[in-house]
């Protein structure tokens, strides 16, 4: 690694602006790129619907950046920060892989700067002020305690959680109520972090969080709680972007790591704010497929941000595109050209999403070593007949050599457009209206239907006065659809609704779809159990 002075300076970031964590991490002064002009373009990388270990999209966009710099583009990668809950669960870290990744790699997965210590401990205190105001009499906004919407979150896939009761013990140990935990990458600081245009604007956001309702059903606020100062206090640090490096010393700003299936997926504003201000093309990512990270990149970050990419590159895998054709997944390193050719229809979808919010598009094709060149060949020359280009890509075998063809085609296509995109609704539409649009265009629905509390938190919400906010759904990522057992482009399903929770700090509401869940468990083999710490202290992991 090169020190991360070195890093920065490659992009003319001047080193008073940077507060160094050690030699190989740096956070940026807020100051260092707020009256900055924007110097570069953004693209955005995107996904098909991916198997269940994910189909390389980090990985990918972290071997296109060097690829860039590889051709001599001056170049910025934008990501999110890993969360611990796939870390030690399913996946076994978020921060790239092979001779793409992102580094100290380790750091990375694990503590990082502190952002997610710092999100998960202002959000808990809101909780701890919420439950004391119930406690000590000190309610003057009349939080009913029955009707406390403001849970906790830790950095943890804890199901026993999701669901608990507090308060107990006698009076001196609160009211008690029943209440639960959420992933803190579904917390709403997390999410007003990333959304946050500076420190005014998040503390305005903080105020707005809205942690209960009265008797009479008028919301409560963290502002009437007074809570937002130390809030703000605790997130400090945590609000600076983070500057690290790619394996191949390719700066890499990694800032907020809300998911794309409970939240809105994207890395924060002002980390992309700051790469555009350095970089001439920088790289971003949302999360999971494009139906779901990408239509809320548009639909919400981008509105918020002010910005647009220049065009939007769709990472699929020939084992997806096998998967979604019917082959088992333990068998999707065998050849099968037949089972991929019927997965096509899972890419198709995405690419005609693309098309709908004005974007050019370039499907990058993440090679695995079990790949044959029948395959490879089968599935460019179908993208050539949807009009598209394709271009197989190595990044885990060989880092941005072997994504240079990828980087010049996204050069060039870069050259020859302008950030714009066209936006899947109007906010001014009714809530019900903005989630239909969104699951006939993006998920192919036929209908939306509503649980009775779906139908209650949709009319509670339009007559409070949150009508006019986007829609963030959530939902599951191993489906185009609410149901994670339909793959490739499932037709005729409906899609429920079965509650909507308000995120009114961070600007948008939280519809529920299916049996997704904002705290998610741990698999029967975590991958927590192949994590260890040697004599000398270092931490390693058993692939």
């Amino acid at each position: 690694m090169k020190p991360i002075l070195d890093v920065a300076r490659s992009l003319d970031i001047d080193p008073d602006d940077l507060e160094p964590y050690g030699r190989y991490k740096a956070k940026l002064a807020l100051n260092a790129f707020k009256d900055r002009p924007r110097r570069g373009k953004l693209v955005l990388v995107s996904a098909i619907t991916p198997t269940p270990a994910g189909e390389g999209k980090t990985t990918t966009t972290i071997g296109l950046v060097q690829g860039l710099a590889k051709i001599g583009v001056r170049s910025a990668a934008a990501l999110r920060e890993p969360s611990l809950g796939p870390v030690f669960g399913m996946k076994g870290g978020g921060a790239g892989g092979g001779a793409s990744e992102v580094l100290p790699m380790m750091d990375i997965n694990m503590h990082f700067n502190g952002d997610f210590h710092a999100i998960t401990s202002a959000h808990n205190l809101l909780a701890a002020m919420v439950d004391n105001c119930l406690h000590n009499g000190s309610n003057t906004a009349g939080l009913d305690p029955r009707r406390v919407t403001w849970k906790r979150v830790i950095d943890m896939n804890d199901r026993a959680l999701r669901s608990i009761v507090i308060g107990l013990g006698g009076r001196t140990e609160g009211i008690p109520r029943e209440t639960g935990f959420d992933i803190t990458a579904a917390s709403e600081v997390m999410a007003v972090l990333c959304l946050a245009d500076g420190i005014p604007d998040l503390k305005a956001r903080l105020g707005r969080i809205v942690v209960g309702y009265t008797a009479s059903g008028q919301p409560v606020t963290a502002r009437e709680i007074k809570a937002v100062g130390a809030m703000a206090a605790l997130l400090a640090e945590a609000v600076k972007p983070n500057i690290v490096q790619t394996t191949e010393g390719v700066p890499a700003f990694v800032h907020g790591g809300p998911f794309a299936n409970i939240a809105h997926g994207t890395n924060s504003i002002a980390a992309t704010k700051a790469a555009l201000s350095y970089a001439d093309l920088v790289v971003t990512e949302a999360g999971f497929a494009f139906e779901l990270g990408a239509e809320k990149f548009f639909d919400i970050n981008c509105r918020y941000g002010g910005f647009a990419p220049v065009c939007t590159v769709l990472v699929a895998t020939v084992r997806a595109l096998k998967m979604h054709g019917g082959k088992p997944l333990a068998e999707v390193g065998q050849p099968d050209v037949p089972a991929m050719l019927r997965g096509l229809a899972n890419l198709e979808k995405h690419v005609e999403n693309i098309r709908k919010f004005g974007q050019p598009c370039v499907v990058a094709i993440n090679q695995f070593q079990a790949d044959t060149a029948e395959e490879i060949r089968a599935l460019e020359e179908h993208c050539e007949s949807l009009g598209i280009q394709a271009v197989a890509a190595r990044p885990f075998t060989e880092g941005g050599r072997g994504c240079t063809e990828l980087a010049a085609v996204v050069r060039d296509l870069a050259a020859r457009s302008e950030p714009q995109y066209t936006p899947l609704y109007d906010w001014s539409l009714p809530i019900e209206q903005k989630i239909a649009i969104v699951a006939r265009e993006m998920y192919g629905a036929e209908a939306v239907d509503y649980t009775t509390r779906g139908r209650r938190d949709l009319d509670q919400l339009e007559k409070s006065g949150f009508g006019g906010l986007p829609v963030c759904i959530a939902k599951t990522q191993q489906s185009l659809s609410d149901n994670p057992t339909l793959l490739g482009r499932p037709k005729d399903f409906l899609v429920t609704v079965r509650e909507i929770q308000l995120a009114a700090g961070a600007g948008y509401v939280v519809p529920i779809t299916g049996e997704i869940m904002r705290m998610p468990g741990l698999p029967k083999e975590p991958m927590a159990t192949r994590f260890d710490l040697t004599d000398e202290g270092e931490i390693t992991f058993t692939a």
